[in-house]
């Protein structure tokens, strides 16, 4: 009868090592094959890495050191808060602010809340769907300038369209942007409808992905049209009412091809001047570049704590 042999501590360690080898190697290539898809994500990645770049981080970091800066005949100083004092204490500097906020608060109320109601009824209807979709996203295809220049004939206080029709109906007509109590508002109606398609088409996604047993579940508990919008159709759309009204009040505040346009940018009596424009206004009137970046680094910080807030109010939502 053979003996069997023990194998040592020696001939264990060694077969151990002998086994070991095969996965050591088979990890190396693993390794090696994720670093070459990463790379090659990364290099489909790079073109977009370097426009954002080039194009959003570049300009508000040049923005920034502008601010502080100020070039007489070619030849560019530091100048410390100067600029920003400059357009603190400019008369027109709180004009500016108090219409760019009644420009961005009518145009929550007004372009906010349409879309959000469009989409609503587009979701209901059951025939020409498609169709309705196409002729509200039709403004959105128009070319900014023309819309700006359509809606600058329609306000015309002679001829334009909307004083026709009210002569029609033998109501009293406006003066629309030659008026500086209606200017403003004018603004935002025609900016309102040629923006209006691509919130109401966002809106429209998410309501299509609300499921419909919360509806059913509201018809049986007897709820009305309004009950449902209030307590199905508004929580289940929070997160993206909310990230529109952001984006919103973004674009808002940076208005100024319309305004520019369709008033001339002052309006009557200043009542259509944006801080957008009094940037314009700074920089390629007064060709003082410095003031222009102040004026741009406030609104900056306007918009980076608006951001700030929203971020802040959604975690705690969360």
């Amino acid at each position: 009868m053979a003996a069997t042999t023990v194998p040592d501590k020696t001939t264990r360690r060694h077969a151990g090592r002998g086994t070991a080898g095969p996965k050591a190697a088979g990890g190396r290539g693993g390794l090696s094959r994720k670093l070459t898809h990463n790379l090659q994500a990364y290099g489909f990645l790079i073109g977009a890495i370097i426009c954002f770049g080039l194009f959003s981080w570049y300009p508000m970091v040049r923005e920034f050191i502008m601010s502080f800066q100020q070039t007489k005949r070619g030849v560019t100083s530091w100048v410390g808060f100067h600029n920003i004092k400059t357009v603190y204490h400019d008369p027109y500097f709180w004009t500016a602010w108090k219409n760019t906020g009644l420009f961005t608060l009518y145009a929550l109320v007004i372009g906010f809340a349409v879309p959000f109601l469009v989409a609503i009824l587009l979701n209901e209807l059951r025939h020409a769907r498609a169709y309705l979709r196409v002729l509200v996203y039709l403004p959105v295809m128009l070319p900014p300038v023309a819309g700006a220049l359509l809606f600058k004939y329609f306000y015309n206080p002679e001829y334009g369209l909307f004083n026709r029709i009210l002569k029609f109906f033998h109501l009293p007509t406006s003066q629309w942007l030659d008026s500086s109590h209606t200017a403003l508002i004018s603004v935002v109606i025609a900016a309102t409808w040629m923006s209006m398609g691509s919130a109401t088409l966002i809106y429209l996604a998410a309501l299509q992905n609300i499921p419909g047993e919360l509806y059913e579940a509201a018809d049986l508990d007897g709820a009305g049209l309004w009950s449902k919008i209030w307590h199905v159709t508004i929580p289940q759309t929070r997160l993206v009412l909310s990230l529109m009204l952001l984006l919103q009040i973004v674009a808002t505040m940076q208005e100024f091809t319309n305004v520019f346009l369709m008033a001339g940018g002052n309006g009557p009596e200043n009542s259509t001047m944006t801080v957008v424009y009094m940037v314009y206004q700074y920089g390629y009137r007064y060709n003082n570049f410095g003031g222009a970046a102040a004026l741009g680094l406030f609104l900056l910080l306007v918009l980076v704590g608006f951001s700030g807030l929203y971020a802040r109010l959604n975690r705690n939502s969360d």
